[in-house]
């Protein structure tokens, strides 16, 4: 992960220079696309994204979203070994 400094500078992580063959003082672009952002290595093109590929990017991100929300486990109160009921109870005189 990157920090932005107070001068909004980002500093590429070494790996990813060494990757796509980034050499201090290559221009790179940055290009907004929806809620990410996209740098563009030098010497390549940001292609235009057309409604299909826009629509299959969204259908991969809502897949991992779905994904995601059903590994957590919501909703599985018998796991815990405790019931509501049992918290309600506890530290009331009887």
């Amino acid at each position: 992960m990157a920090k932005v400094t107070s001068k909004f500078q980002v500093t590429m992580p070494r790996k990813i220079a060494e990757q796509y063959r980034i050499q201090p003082g290559d221009e790179i672009d940055w290009v907004a696309a929806g809620e990410v952002i996209r740098v563009i290595p030098p010497g390549k093109v940001a292609a235009s994204e057309s409604r299909e590929s826009q629509l299959r990017w969204f259908d991969q991100a809502t897949d991992r979203q779905r994904r995601r929300s059903a590994g957590r486990g919501v909703g599985r109160s018998s796991d815990r070994g405790w019931s509501r009921e049992d918290l309600y109870g506890r530290g009331r005189s009887r």
